[in-house]
């Protein structure tokens, strides 16, 4: 029996398709839980650190302006910013590393820690790093590419009503369109969790280097980058398992359709 036998919309969906999607919605919602599980304990770690003072007694924009210096990256401006958006993060496009003014007016573990591991990201874009490369050249699908697919649909069942008589030609060609876009931003998921790791172990390379952290600081800071990863990892599974949701109704629609069409 047909696992949505009593939804009109699954009529001449196979069963197969019925439970594949069944079956990914179900982890979605996990993957979920797990994330605000994530998100909670990261917040409270984030906050205890942002509490305890750092024993260099500077703040995170200080620490960045003092590695960026010292690796010849005067150039690159530091800013502290209260934007959620923009918020600790570096920019190769604007030159420029941004600090959240909740942690930065703070000469805190967390500060200290966000400073430079976002300096340590400006330092493996000036030498080169290939992971770094392909993260800047694919930035633009980062904020772009999961927000085309909805807009590409509606075009494509626009084109399908206006001009190609409900055929759903279009719809489908726009969908697969849209998620050409989605693959190539998870892809650039990958390689920004690859240069996120590599700049956190340059930066406690950096921090021990310059006597900046103690050895238990940068353990603290080893715990808030490893909650960071485990964050990053869960949401590129939730991304990728909704990339796979919208594959499995697009095979729906296009069962749906060939069974509406052979009823005719």
């Amino acid at each position: 029996m047909p696992l949505f036998d009593n939804f009109e919309e699954f009529d001449g969906v196979s069963a197969a398709v019925e439970w594949a999607i069944f079956i990914v919605a179900c982890l979605i919602a996990i993957a979920f839980v797990v994330s605000t599980v994530v998100s909670v304990w990261l917040f409270i770690k984030y906050v205890k650190f942002n509490r305890t003072k750092n024993s260099a007694g500077i703040t995170g924009s200080e620490a960045a302006r003092r590695i960026l210096d010292d690796n010849g990256l005067e150039y690159i401006k530091v800013s502290v910013v209260g934007s959620v958006l923009f918020g600790n993060s570096y920019s190769h496009y604007f030159k420029k590393i941004r600090l959240r003014r909740l942690i930065d007016k703070k000469k805190s573990i967390t500060s200290l820690s966000m400073g430079a591991e976002k300096s340590a990201l400006a330092i493996l874009d000036k030498e080169g790093d290939p992971d770094m490369k392909k993260r800047v050249a694919l930035t633009p699908f980062t904020y772009f590419g999961p927000l085309m697919f909805v807009p590409l649909v509606i075009i494509g069942l626009l084109l399908d009503i206006f001009i190609f008589g409900f055929s759903g030609v279009a719809t489908i060609v726009a969908s697969i369109c849209g998620l050409l876009i989605y693959v190539i931003a998870f892809v650039l998921s990958v390689k920004v969790l690859k240069t996120e790791i590599k700049a956190q172990q340059r930066s406690l390379e950096l921090l021990r280097e310059r006597n900046m952290a103690t050895e238990e600081e940068l353990e603290m800071m080893k715990e808030l980058f490893k909650l960071y990863n485990i964050q990053y990892i869960n949401d590129m599974i939730i991304a990728l398992l909704e990339l796979i949701l919208k594959i499995l109704n697009i095979i729906a629609k296009m069962q749906a359709n060939s069974h509406s069409s052979s009823n005719d």
